[in-house]
């Protein structure tokens, strides 16, 4: 290695033009963080959305239930949550195997938070992305309710040694609306919660040096939205130029078949002007990829090597997505089968996930940590739930434990990171896996 000696006057400049980078002292966020790479984790999407009656949160329930219940003919949820190492649980209309009330958790209480990042720590997955929908940014109101999550979030990720970001969801944009409210959510998060500016020890994560904020919903046709009409670019100038709340790094949440603009995505190009502008790509592919069709994880492998083709070519970044099932019988009204993509014990998640990191991924979104409205939820829920009725339907863990795929999750992120060799069928070891649970 050849050493080089820097003249004062070069020192000097050197260290100007440091100084002027907009990641550093120019911005209102600390230089760096604990975390200051995605590469290398398996990140979870984070939605804290559930409340329930007598939460102290005064609307009762929310994302268990429609028009304000929770019963057999108003629920929206096809998996029911293992709450026996909850603080606070409440009462539901269902019934348990034993004639009680069955209970569920409320994302409104800090201790629901922490337990979930508890969760995260011990089975080594390195963080989340909150999901931070539109309709929380619209008033100086809503934005204040939506920070009891995120302040509780944040909190727990510090007491956990947790990564956490910022992901905003378009979905509630309605034509006429612009983005300029995320703007003004963005500066309060960071003035008032000191979100990214808690010093080079803090849990926000960070990528290429600087803050990593994401934006979903970007190029899908269904939306009322038209991207060309919401501020868009002048979001992502802000997030990425201005001089005290910008200097971040931006991931951009779009459609599966982004690169050709077809399929589930708008045909307009104006979408890949828009990436052009990011730095990390995350494609959403829950429903894209079945366990009921033969072939899929070859699809889906051959979908993630020309995706990161193509955004390598831009030197863009790329974060598969990944999910471990779908369903949304009960949210659909049951015009939807129950256990549309079925989680076979956790081999199409496996699959889904060995298969993007042998493929090169070097870093991962897991759809998601606690959607059980989509049974999408990798945290713990019950394979005895509660007997739903005629129209009421629950999916259960097809009777593995409920940390089975919290230890997939922590086993996947140990051959990401290169310490364990790939095992196709590592999702059957669930014996072994009991014996760690015992042990924890």
């Amino acid at each position: 290695m050849q050493i080089v000696k820097i003249k004062p006057i070069g020192l000097l400049v050197a260290l100007a033009v440091l100084t002027s980078s907009p990641a550093c002292a120019g911005t209102k966020h600390s230089l760096s963080s604990r975390y200051p790479s995605y590469e290398g984790r398996i990140v979870c999407g984070y939605q804290g959305w559930f409340r329930a009656e007598g939460d102290g949160s005064g609307r009762g329930w929310v994302h268990y239930g429609a028009s304000g219940k929770f019963d057999a003919t108003n629920c929206t949820v096809d998996l029911w949550p293992d709450v026996s190492e909850y603080q606070k649980t409440y009462p539901s209309a269902f019934k348990s195997s034993v004639g009680s009330p069955a209970r569920v958790f409320s994302s409104w209480d800090d201790s629901t938070v922490d337990l979930h990042f508890l969760w995260m720590q011990q089975y080594g997955i390195d963080g989340v992305f909150m999901q931070r929908f539109f309709d929380v940014t619209r008033t100086e109101e809503s934005r204040r309710d939506g920070g009891v999550i995120l302040g509780h979030a944040l909190k727990a990720s510090e007491r956990h040694e947790r990564a956490i970001a910022v992901m905003y969801d378009l979905s509630g944009l309605k034509p006429g609306e612009d983005c300029a409210s995320l703007i003004q959510d963005w500066k309060e998060l960071v003035d008032e919660l000191k979100l990214t500016s808690q010093g080079t020890n803090q849990t926000y994560l960070y990528h290429r040096g600087k803050p990593l904020v994401a934006i979903w919903g970007l190029g899908f046709p269904d939306r009322d939205y038209n991207i060309r009409k919401i501020g868009i670019e002048k979001l992502m100038d802000f997030l990425k130029n201005d001089p005290q709340y910008g200097g971040c790094s931006v991931m951009l949440g779009v459609p599966t078949y982004f690169r050709d603009l077809r399929a589930d995505t708008s045909s307009d190009p104006f979408l890949h002007e828009i990436m052009a502008k990011a730095d990390v790509i995350m494609p959403w592919m829950v429903g894209r990829f079945s366990a009921c069709l033969y072939g899929e994880v070859n699809r889906y492998s051959a979908q993630v090597a020309a995706d990161m083709a193509w955004c390598s070519a831009r030197k863009l970044d790329y974060a598969p997505c990944v999910y471990p099932g779908f369903s949304w019988h009960n949210l659909s009204n049951g015009r939807d089968p129950l256990d549309a993509i079925p989680r076979q014990k956790g081999a199409f998640y496996w699959g889904l996930m060995t298969t993007a990191i042998q493929s090169g991924a070097k870093m991962i979104y897991v759809a998601m940590f606690d959607e059980i409205d989509e049974a999408t939820a990798i945290f713990k829920c019950t394979s005895a739930p509660p007997g739903g009725g005629p129209t009421a339907k629950f999916l259960t863990y097809e009777g593995l434990p409920s940390d089975h795929y919290l230890w997939l999750t922590e086993q996947a992120g140990r051959i990401l990171r290169g310490e364990v060799a790939p095992d196709p069928e590592l999702y059957r070891n669930t014996k072994h896996k009991l014996l760690q649970t015992v042990n924890r």
